[in-house]
């Protein structure tokens, strides 16, 4: 599940202020390109370790409405009460809350002191300097318990939370500028009923998925075969868009000469997007250009939409007792394979990030560290909400004991996670230019030429990314 911006004007006029406020001399002093902080306040906190270093402290902490914000929120006063630390939490609607977060990133403010992102926008905080460098506290003794055991996070995580800002790295280079805390691998989950009915199975490949889905639409009695998202935002392509193409062995950029190179016209990627386009006509919901996640799951859930490809958090709360029509009868897959046998899986994650202008860095990352820690995220697992703890170690433990009815979640999540990661090209303008391609989607689903159409989102997108 991700956070969608829902007002176009407003977004790109947000994301053409991050642009300038990219290049602004006074926060580019912070940190340039491919530079590490080496100064950020972690090296002032000395001596052994302890909870209640800075006892009285309060915090700002700036949230979006989540089941992960909901499962934590009655968690707070065990933090309090351990450190002393008061909270106090902001929430912001998810159509608000990236435009209001990067309102006051780009003007300096330190209001508040840490906030719910997501792993992309490393990318576009990192380079300003609004971000602070983790590195530090994390490797600083006096500053994190060794119970904290940063390792245990799991590795695709921990991976995408880094970047040296240099254009054509790869993400799991330079800092680490967010913390890890509720992810989410994008697969196929099922109407495990209907398919034990008819007698079928989840396709194991890409063409055979479309086949199924076709097979399975009955427009008729209102149903259709695959679910999947399709509004003009950036949040259609990541999930199983960007998954299947992938595995399909299509990717997003290449580099060529010291440049970023747009690759979305590739003849792999020009035949997968023609049939991911189809796909949505033959056997998708009618109003797909207006889906978002929350349509897709909530129709899996009434038994409309026989499968939905995305999230498996998003789906796995809709096979909780009561909370679905089909409450009990969904089952999960990893998805259909690339024809090298590839189950390349683009992960989303939610993390922690911290103002690199606080005045409470240590009570922020004291917070931040309790709240990614193991025994905050085992009690919000036990509430039987929390799907994809980022710890192996409570994965492994609390969470693989509340999967008995949910038939193929855990064989899926294992056959993926090896292979589990961001894979987008780390760059600057990630949300605009991934939006074009979203645009671009459903202009080939409205008829336009995939190949033509794919051409001009290419010149458009080397064009940005490199300017």
């Amino acid at each position: 599940m991700n956070s969608p911006f829902t007002e176009p004007m407003s977004r790109r006029r947000i994301l053409q202020g991050l642009g300038l406020a990219a290049t602004a001399p006074l926060l580019a002093a912070c940190v340039g390109p491919g530079q590490k902080s080496t100064n950020n306040g972690s090296n002032a906190v000395t001596g052994s370790f302890d909870w209640q270093k800075v006892k009285g402290t309060t915090i700002k902490i700036l949230q979006t409405p989540h089941v992960y914000q909901q499962t934590y929120q009655p968690l707070f006063k065990e933090f309090t009460d351990l450190t002393g630390i008061q909270v106090v939490a902001d929430l912001v609607p998810e159509a608000d809350y990236y435009t209001k977060l990067n309102t006051e990133l780009a003007g300096g403010s330190a209001t508040h002191d840490a906030f719910m992102m997501g792993a992309y926008w490393v990318w576009q905080y990192g380079p300003p300097g609004w971000l602070e460098d983790l590195d530090p506290w994390i490797n600083n003794t006096a500053a994190t318990g060794s119970e904290f055991d940063y390792e245990d996070f799991f590795d695709g995580l921990r991976t995408s939370m880094k970047w040296d800002f240099k254009l054509g790295d790869a993400a799991g280079t330079g800092g680490t500028y967010a913390l890890p805390w509720g992810f989410e691998l994008n697969n196929i989950a099922y109407n495990k009923t209907v398919f034990d009915k008819k007698g079928i199975k989840p396709a194991e490949t890409f063409d055979n998925l479309i086949q199924l889905a076709i097979d399975l639409t009955d427009r008729k009695n209102d149903q259709y075969g695959i679910a999947f998202r399709g509004s003009k935002s950036w949040a259609t392509i990541h999930p199983g868009f960007m998954t299947q193409l992938s595995r399909e062995g299509g990717k997003d950029y290449e580099l060529k000469d010291g440049k970023l190179t747009a690759a979305m016209n590739s003849p792999v990627a020009v035949d997968f997007t023609k049939k991911w386009a189809d796909l949505a006509k033959q056997a998708g919901p009618t109003s797909w250009t207006t889906y978002e996640y929350p349509n897709c799951t909530g129709d899996l859930g009434d038994g409309k939409a026989m499968m939905v490809y995305d999230a498996d958090s998003a789906t796995y709360p809709k096979n909780v007792k009561g909370a679905s029509k089909i409450a009990g009868q969904i089952a999960w897959h990893q998805g259909p394979a690339g024809p090298d046998g590839s189950l390349a899986t683009n992960l989303w994650t939610w993390c922690w990030g911290m103002n690199s202008k606080s005045k409470n860095k240590l009570a922020a990352w004291l917070f931040m560290q309790w709240a990614a820690g193991k025994d905050a995220m085992n009690k919000a697992v036990q509430s039987g909400a929390f799907a994809d703890p980022v710890r192996q170690s409570v994965f492994n433990g609390t969470f693989k004991q509340t999967l008995g009815g949910f038939p193929g979640y855990l064989e899926a999540f294992e056959a993926q996670v090896p292979q589990a990661k961001v894979l987008f090209t780390p760059q600057t303008r990630f949300l605009e230019t991934t939006e074009d391609w979203a645009v671009a989607l459903q202009s080939i689903y409205g008829g336009s030429d995939a190949k033509s159409t794919l051409d001009a989102l290419v010149t458009s997108n080397t064009n940005k990314v490199n300017s």
